[in-house]
């Protein structure tokens, strides 16, 4: 059971904790340097953690060698820095479960996990799947829902008897439903430590005001600094600069307004691997089958970029 509301502390993953893109010289190499100068850019800009290996990192398309080697390197370049969160995403529970090791030998600091996929999963077998990945492993661990990919749902309910894990620390939302997410944080009466972090970024001001403490936010990977600026008015309860810097966030659509948007995520993140890779980051390779940008979305970002440097103030 969660110790006493009077005992818990704040959560270490509150805030703003980018969705890093797993930068790649080819089909299973990392770029080395890109995921360099990637890191140093998040924290550079004031981010409060980072998360690997989320659906931005495209983990389901990386080899489990390319997994960990990513893993590893990111914490040696984080260096403890900020807190380093790692997705550990497989329908395999053996898979699972080494990934979340090689995460703790590598100094991460907590393991995000979201549910299986392929085969249908009802609730129950959802929480004992959970139940299963925390047998053995010594990290704190955030509950992920991702309906749009893996076509399954952390029911409130479920969520509720998973909080009485203390192992269990929060829970990142991508379902873009403000009112399941404002369920979601009506947990603080049981589990006043827990974060809850929104993965739509035209959600975060409003996730904030119900009761979300963060963002994981494909954006931060382009404007780290705008996103913890929205973050910081939030900390000082200025809600005009919240709103401020929420107009701004949401100036950045034309960014994923290029990408081909016939399906859900991908193409954002190869349209954001594209940015980074104008703007000197890392390269876009994307992992297969998966193409990057064409030479003409290419050029259409050019100038898109150019402008919001000029006009967002970052």
């Amino acid at each position: 059971m969660p110790s006493s509301p009077t005992t818990q502390p704040p959560s270490r993953f509150q805030g703003i904790v980018p969705p890093i893109v797993t930068p790649l010289a080819d089909d299973d190499r990392l770029d080395d340097s890109g995921c360099e100068r990637l890191l140093e850019h998040q924290i550079e800009g004031g981010v409060d953690a980072i998360f690997l290996l989320g659906s931005s990192g495209e983990i389901v398309s990386l080899s489990h060698q390319l997994r960990a080697d990513f893993v590893r390197k990111a914490c040696r370049i984080v260096n403890q820095r900020v807190p380093v969160l790692v997705g550990i995403t497989d329908n395999s529970v053996v898979e699972t479960k080494r990934l979340a090791q090689v995460a703790a030998d590598a100094g991460a600091d907590a393991v995000v996990l979201t549910t299986p996929f392929y085969y249908p999963v009802d609730q129950a077998e959802l929480k004992t799947f959970v139940q299963s990945i925390l047998q053995g492993i010594d990290l704190p661990l955030l509950l992920y829902n991702m309906p749009a990919m893996t076509k399954l749902w952390f029911a409130p309910e479920t969520v509720a008897e998973l909080a009485q894990i203390d192992q269990i620390v929060g829970i990142k939302d991508s379902s873009q439903n403000l009112d399941y997410f404002r369920q979601l944080t009506s947990l603080k009466s049981i589990r006043p430590d827990w974060t809850f972090l929104i993965g739509h970024e035209t959600l975060l001001a409003d996730s904030l005001r119900v009761g979300g403490t963060g963002g994981v936010n494909l954006g931060t990977n382009l404007f780290p600094k705008l996103f913890s600026r929205l973050m910081q008015a939030h900390r000082e309860n200025d809600d005009d600069a919240v709103q401020g810097f929420q107009t701004k966030i949401d100036a950045l659509a034309p960014i994923y307004e290029i990408a081909n948007s016939s399906a859900p995520l991908l193409p954002l993140i190869g349209i954001t691997k594209t940015a980074l890779s104008i703007l000197g980051i890392c390269n876009d390779h994307l992992a297969p089958p998966h193409r990057p940008c064409t030479p003409e979305q290419r050029q259409q970002l050019t100038v898109v970029l150019e402008q919001l440097k000029s006009t967002l103030g970052v």
